[in-house]
């Protein structure tokens, strides 16, 4: 295909950086050789940040990246980088800090003007085309008529930005109290939507990391209260037009407070933490719609999201071609009354019953999507028809749609690898293999785990972050470590195979040598031998996606209850311990933590099976919701130190242990599950 413009996006892997690299603005990737033309020249730097699924950098693109007189401006005045927020998560921390300090908020696409060292002066997301192009000629024209104006206000945010992830110790006495998480949860429900499910604000995000230590705070408590909030949520959720009801799978947030309408791009990282989420819903509740709800997300996984060695791919855009080969957003899953009636036939009355086609689900022009109401049963009771009927109705009107889609223009794919996404899609598999007991769960999830063993890992046990068309790239963040220590303890709780368990304590302790900082108790994101940019940053509130560190204080946690390491049970409570102050005012962003929290609150359980039937006894606890407790089993003799001498020849024992006291072994899977409640 021939091209006006290429500019140097042209020899990267990464889908977002190509989507820009015909563009006439003469975009640099991050790098040093970019950053030594802006100090060579003396010139200003704009470091532009997206991804590939963002709807609203698509729109800027189009806008201003596209237009030549827009590019010419830029290209005059500045260095242009662009950057992928997915393959450098380090670069987009900064600079998202830095244009929350200038505007309070933030998002993507995110742009910033730097100085030529790299130090912010200007900032902000999305712009409309006249409101870039005055921004740039007025910071140019300030740069070169009072440069030392911007060069003291990049001081001051640099300062700013530095301070923004200090992380004081906490010098109190180490408590970690009931009463604490039942204040902070009460604090957190004042926010609830209790008729809506999620909280009252709009966009709704799903941040499935909040309802799974909610579900798992109820059920511990006894809160039915709590309970009901969490089980509306999952469901309404998952009934919204958020939840593709075609083909699986969840897009990233709700634009409105009915979870009815997303920006449609779907991210690996939310269907592996939904997948996981619905798993533990159903084992608490066993309401069958959240079994298909997995089932539906793991097969639009396999199908669209999966390649042939078992690495899982980004994304998919919310935007897609319409038949007049135009980008627009949704029209890949979007339905008109029009071409539902003809597709359906005589079914289109009570398929538009069910699915709301009417004032509730319309969306914009002539445009439906999908949206539930009622359960099955509601919706039997209230339409005179019986349950086999609807099914067998459900899965024929899905098939006849899902064929019709198929004509349509794909979401264009980010097909790179995150290892810390795969991660945690390996976990999603390994829940769902927890609770369902599929075996095709658990084979897909080690797939992808001898993928990242065999192309991530590297033998002095650090990690690389991305991988793409053969090439592993990018060296790993504290996200990637955390992600995959996590995934393969769970995959040792499941299997008993003792090698996850022992790349889990490599992989901690090249974290701790390259991330941890003595000092304050914490981990940096990136690691010590990473090149420096202005300000080394830490993660430590929970997001869509839980903050690094509290994932790694979780991990610390079960590691130095399997290894005996009492330096890793250290860490792990310093460093809840230092985050405490601040889950006080901001439960929300902080429920990994509060997670880790029930650990020491409440009784924490070891529960050790050895013997010739111990894999079997395994899937049988599992089929209880027993979130308090970590797993080890063996069908053989072993020296590590929670099964050593634990083996007893032809039986198959139940040892369980709190609070450094062990119970006397039984050999019932139902004596040793009375013992852990």
């Amino acid at each position: 295909m021939e091209h006006a413009y290429t500019n140097d996006l042209v020899h990267e892997t990464s889908p977002y950086l190509l989507q820009h690299a015909h563009n006439p603005v003469n975009w640099k990737p991050w790098g040093p050789k970019a950053l030594k033309q802006a100090k060579d020249e003396n010139k200003l730097i704009i470091v532009s940040i997206g991804y590939a699924a963002c709807h609203w950098c698509h729109v800027m693109e189009h806008e201003s990246f596209e237009d030549p007189e827009v590019a010419e401006i830029m290209n005059t005045n500045f260095v242009s980088i662009k950057v992928d927020r997915e393959e450098r998560p380090d670069i987009d921390q900064v600079y998202m800090n830095a244009v929350q300090l200038m505007t309070g908020s933030g998002g993507w696409p995110l742009n910033a003007i730097t100085l030529p060292d790299g130090r912010p002066v200007w900032g902000g997301t999305y712009f409309p085309k006249g409101n870039w192009v005055d921004a740039l000629k007025q910071i140019s024209g300030l740069y070169e008529k009072q440069p030392e104006k911007l060069l003291e206000y990049a001081e001051k945010l640099e300062q700013g930005i530095k301070e923004v992830d200090i992380i004081e110790v906490n010098t109190d006495e180490i408590s970690f109290e009931k009463d604490f998480v039942a204040t902070a949860v009460k604090t957190w429900s004042k926010n609830f939507d209790h008729q809506k499910g999620g909280t009252k604000r709009v966009p709704k995000f799903m941040m499935p990391n909040n309802y799974h230590f909610l579900l798992r705070y109820a059920h511990q408590s006894g809160d039915d209260e709590l309970l009901e909030y969490v089980k509306n949520t999952l469901t309404k959720i998952s009934f919204g037009g958020v939840y593709d009801h075609v083909g699986g799978g969840f897009a990233r947030y709700s634009t409105d407070d009915k979870w009815h309408v997303p920006h449609f791009e779907k991210m690996l990282y939310d269907n592996a933490q939904l997948v996981s989420l619905y798993a533990d819903a159903y084992l608490v509740t066993k309401d069958p719609w959240y079994k298909k709800v997995v089932y539906e997300t793991l097969d639009f996984v396999a199908n669209e999201l999966t390649n042939k060695q078992g690495a899982f791919y980004s994304s998919l855009d919310a935007d897609s071609k319409t038949p007049n080969d135009e980008l627009e957003e949704g029209a890949f899953y979007v339905w008109t009354k029009k071409e539902l009636k003809t597709l359906l036939k005589n079914d289109y009355e009570l398929f538009s019953k069910y699915y709301n086609v009417d004032t509730y689900g319309f969306w914009e022009k002539e445009n439906y999507v999908l949206i539930r109401k009622d359960s099955d049963i509601e919706f039997c009771n209230k339409n005179s028809i019986d349950n086999k009927t609807l099914v067998e109705k459900l899965e024929q009107w899905k098939k006849t749609l899902a064929e019709e889609r198929e004509k349509r223009s794909k979401p264009r794919l980010d097909d790179k690898t995150l290892t810390s996404w795969n991660a945690l899609m390996i976990k999603a598999y390994v829940d769902a293999y927890r609770v369902f007991g599929e075996k095709d769960f658990l084979t897909t999830a080690l797939k992808n785990a001898h993928f990242i063993k065999e192309n991530q890992l590297k033998k002095d046990a650090s990690l690389f972050h991305n991988y793409k068309e053969g090439k592993s790239t990018v060296n790993g963040y504290l996200e990637d470590y955390a992600s995959v220590i996590d995934a393969f303890i769970a995959l040792y709780q499941n299997t008993s195979d003792q090698q996850w368990l022992d790349i889990s304590k490599n992989l901690t302790e090249y974290a701790i040598t390259h991330f941890f900082d003595k000092e304050k108790n914490i981990f940096y994101f990136t690691s010590d031998e990473d090149p420096e940019l202005i300000a080394r940053t830490i993660e430590s509130s929970d997001n869509v996606i839980p903050a690094s560190n509290s994932i790694m204080a979780k991990n610390l946690f079960l590691l130095s209850h399997y290894f005996d390491e009492s330096n890793y049970k250290n860490i792990s409570q310093q460093m809840l311990h230092n985050i405490k102050p601040q889950i006080e005012a901001y439960a929300s962003g902080y429920s990994n933590w509060l997670d880790l929290m029930l650990n020491y609150s409440y009784d924490f359980y070891e529960l050790v099976i050895v013997g010739t039937d111990a894999k079997e006894k395994i899937q049988e606890i599992n089929k209880t919701y027993i979130p308090n407790k970590l797993l080890a089993g063996s069908i053989l003799d072993s020296e590590s130190p929670l099964l050593k001498n634990r083996f007893v020849e032809d039986e198959t024992l139940f040892y369980v242990c709190v609070n450094n006291a062990c119970k006397f072994p039984v050999n019932e899977t139902s004596k040793a599950i009375e013992l852990l409640r």
